[in-house]
């Protein structure tokens, strides 16, 4: 075979690998909408709250039968620091699956730019959860029996705080309940020590999956997490599920350069530093776990295939 027509070959296989690959991307390729809704301002309940955030709806709803053609979708709440590189890291695996994703800005709403410039507890962002959990409930390519919340930090204890019958009864709206829950690092130690609001107990029932490092310094380690759930009721224990990866710190799904910031809520509420140092490995180890976790649940085949069960929903 000449050199000039082994080329061609070449070339030919690349340009029929591309299209195949991207017949497989456009297959989910999401479209993407700003979206705004209205939210329940603890400190101000006279005063509606606009919450906007950014939806993706995958079109493979489009290739399925009439039955068929409501997804499921996913919220994504973000840590302290505002929206940043961790929503986009699950959402493009979530999309790629056929989940639709809404992540929202619990921020720009209250004029706060993040950081130390947050509200004082993650309760007051629950009401943002509901709001979102309504928001999605009444779009017409969305299954309401089918919609998870994921939170990175803050957003992971308001994912905690969402998964309990009080806030449900609180905030949320009869018969409508996330049927999935993932908290990424919910600084376990501040449940149920009398802070305010903070009390995580008679949850729905609902499946909840924890990540945590073993290296984080909220927490100091998983120890706090692993003895919350030991606390829960024998049912309650067995809807709860932890994963700790090793020698990995707080918010190592973080894919940015290392920090180390000073937060009062650290160190099991003594304050202190904490350090957030990125772990590519184990960040896509954390997002093929949590993309799995509702997969399965929202009855979804590892092949982007969506099947007949569905998730849990609230009686």
């Amino acid at each position: 075979m000449s050199f000039q027509k082994h080329l061609v070959l070449i070339f030919i296989a690349v340009i029929l690998s591309f299209n195949a690959h991207a017949g497989i991307i456009e297959r989910n390729l999401p479209s993407i909408s700003y979206v705004q809704y209205q939210s329940f301002d603890p400190l101000n309940p006279g005063t509606p709250l606009t919450i906007s955030g950014q939806l993706r709806v995958p079109v493979v709803a489009n290739e399925l039968p009439d039955i068929e053609k409501k997804i499921p979708a996913v919220l994504i709440l973000h840590g302290s620091a505002g929206v940043d590189s961790r929503g986009a890291l699950y959402i493009q695996a979530l999309n790629d699956a056929g989940i639709a994703t809404f992540e929202i800005d619990m921020w720009a709403a209250r004029g706060l730019p993040g950081g130390f410039n947050r509200p004082s507890l993650p309760t007051i962002n629950v009401p943002d959860a509901f709001g979102a959990l309504k928001y999605l409930s009444e779009l017409p390519d969305i299954d309401v029996e089918r919609i998870g919340i994921m939170g990175f930090s803050w957003g992971g204890v308001v994912t905690m705080l969402a998964a309990t019958e009080d806030y449900n009864e609180l905030y949320g709206e009869q018969d409508l309940a996330f049927a999935a829950h993932v908290a990424h690092y919910p600084v376990c130690w501040a449940y149920n020590v009398g802070v305010p609001g903070m009390n995580f107990n008679n949850i729905t029932g609902a499946p909840l999956l924890i990540q945590i490092g073993e290296l984080d310094d909220y927490d100091e380690g998983s120890a706090p997490c692993e003895n919350l759930i030991a606390s829960l009721p024998e049912f309650e224990q067995s809807v709860v599920s932890l994963n700790v990866y090793p020698r990995a710190t707080h918010a190592w799904d973080r894919l940015q350069p290392a920090i180390t910031v000073y937060d009062p809520f650290s160190h099991l509420g003594d304050g202190g530093y904490v350090d957030m140092v990125p772990k590519p490995g184990k960040a896509f180890q954390s997002r093929r776990k949590a993309v799995r976790f509702f997969q399965e649940l929202f009855g979804l085949d590892h092949k982007n295939n969506p099947r007949n069960p569905k998730g849990s929903r609230k009686n």
